[in-house]
């Protein structure tokens, strides 16, 4: 991504900030896995889209209409010795050159400097309570000008979510982010498709995942979350991540998979049959789930709200439940009585951007959020029977069918950023067949 989007992205924060203020950002850090060895680095969401620097122990600081500057990082130092075992660190050069800064300081430099850029402020935005040893250290910094405010420092008065800005700042995707998430949209479908032929009796759901791990790979793409691929009654839990069972002629399975790019994230899924065939009963529950994802789609344009396409979804299937006789009753009865949820227990849908389950608020004061161009959501109903379900016949058992795809509010209406992968059985079924 242009670093004339992320400066883009600080100019429109630091205006809504104001003057005499200061926001304080940490960077994520490493994490040990086990003994030395660490879990692969991912930056914090909210560092990353507003800096694009992908090192850990760094610290980004806004203040508008500084003289000096207005964008300043605290980052490691080079270290030739250190950038030969652990790669290398862009130091305080790469900070202004390649990344923007207006001026950069080594991260160890940080409690020398940052208690002298908070003096005189009036507001300090940081997301308290992320970084728990981050705010200790602000606020042993805020205490230090403290005690020194009879000598005449001016003390900063409030602290201030930086999240409530920056968090709907991120709901609103631009044409560099949507380039991205298309791209991850499409190394994804090219996933599922390769797991759809492969599929198989006899094979391990291990192994059905590996095709994930290489065609993502392969388009230097990583996992946006850790894949979910459940034959049988693996389908009906909702996390599964074990992915260790062999899959069974007559089985399910149920594939929720997603890749990102650049930090951008793509999230699908799918349910097919492993033997390339749809009984009856799961072609009934099937497409049941197919008409509940098209009436949820048919809902995401500009001026509808957030919970439209999940209403939507409900209504479809509870009428779906009713007609195969899983439910009893009537239908605006059952809504009411969330009857349902014994078999569709999740929202329809969630924000999807930097993080799968993106920011942004679902309400604003008690109303549902209108929708408006450039938000992305996914859009995921399903329908789950484990066996042994009370009062259910055994040819439902172990009918586990989610149908997941990522969609963009545009001005017309929408547009599904998955839609090359097939939804329909028949298509599907033609797809393993090929």
């Amino acid at each position: 991504m242009k670093p004339t989007e992320f400066k883009r992205r600080r100019s429109q924060l630091m205006k809504m900030m104001g003057k005499n203020t200061i926001a304080i950002l940490p960077s994520a850090s490493e994490i040990i896995r086990n003994r030395d060895a660490h879990f692969p680095f991912r930056q914090d969401s909210d560092f990353l889209y507003l800096t694009g620097f992908n090192e850990p122990d760094a610290v980004m600081v806004l203040m508008p209409g500084r003289k000096h500057g207005e964008y300043i990082l605290f980052c490691r130092e080079k270290d030739p010795e250190q950038e030969t075992w652990n790669g290398r660190r862009a130091g305080q050069e790469g900070a202004i050159e390649t990344y923007g800064a207006d001026d950069s300081f080594p991260i160890d430099d940080i409690d020398d400097i940052l208690p002298g850029l908070l003096e005189g402020t009036d507001s300090i935005y940081n997301v308290m309570g992320r970084y728990p040893d981050f705010d200790k250290r602000l606020i042993g910094w805020v205490s230090h000008i403290k005690e020194q405010s009879r000598a005449g420092l001016h003390v900063p008065s409030e602290f201030v979510a930086l999240d409530y800005l920056l968090h709907d700042m991120r709901l609103y995707k631009s044409r560099e982010e949507l380039r991205l998430m298309r791209k991850a949209a499409a190394i994804n479908v090219r996933a599922h498709k390769r797991a759809l032929k492969l599929c198989a009796p006899g094979k391990f759901e291990y192994q059905l995942a590996a095709e994930f791990d290489h065609e993502y790979r392969t388009h230097n793409a990583h996992h946006a979350y850790p894949a979910i691929v459940g034959g049988g009654a693996n389908g009906c839990i909702l996390h599964y991540t074990e992915n260790t069972d062999e899959l069974n002629d007559g089985e399910l399975l149920l594939i929720d998979a997603g890749c990102e790019v650049e930090g951008y994230a793509s999230d699908i899924t799918r349910t097919f049959p492993v033997n390339g065939k749809y009984t009856n009963a799961q072609r009934e529950v099937y497409d049941v789930v197919l008409a509940a994802h098209q009436a949820a789609v048919k809902k995401v344009k500009p001026g509808n709200h957030w919970n439209d396409p999940h209403n939507a979804a409900v209504r479809v299937i509870t009428r779906g439940l009713v007609e195969l006789k899983l439910l009893k009753g009537s239908v605006s009865k059952l809504i009411k009585e969330r009857a349902y949820r014994k078999f569709y227990m999740h929202r329809t849908g969630h924000w999807l951007g930097l993080d799968v389950h993106d920011v942004g608020d679902y309400k604003v004061g008690d109303q549902w959020r209108l929708l408006e161009a450039g938000m992305v959501m996914t859009i995921e109903p399903g329908i789950y029977i484990p066996a042994r379900s009370r009062g259910v016949h055994r040819k439902w058992w172990n009918i586990g069918i989610r149908i997941e795809d990522d969609v963009l509010v545009t001005r017309q209406g929408h547009e599904i950023l998955t839609d090359a992968l097939p939804r329909k059985a028949t298509e599907i079924e033609a797809l393993m067949a090929s």
